[in-house]
């Protein structure tokens, strides 16, 4: 079994849980009530993820860059 590194965003929402979710997976995304919860959560859901595209035959995104955008709002 090879080791992949992938981006996770985490925010935290008005209610205090945290989100987590993998930009570059589609619909690669869960929620825990502490960093600690939602980055083991998050573990849990890639691999299904990743799961899901091996079968499908779905490559893993090797190439990314990951960008901030500064708008005025």
């Amino acid at each position: 079994m090879r080791k992949v590194r992938l981006p996770v965003v985490i925010t935290q929402d008005e209610d205090g849980y945290y989100l987590a979710e993998v930009p570059v997976l589609r619909s690669c995304f869960t929620q825990g009530k502490t960093r600690e919860e939602v980055l083991s959560n998050i573990k849990e859901v890639i691999h299904l993820c990743l799961e899901s595209m091996a079968k499908e035959g779905t490559p893993i995104p090797e190439k990314y860059t990951l960008e901030q955008v500064e708008i005025a709002v």
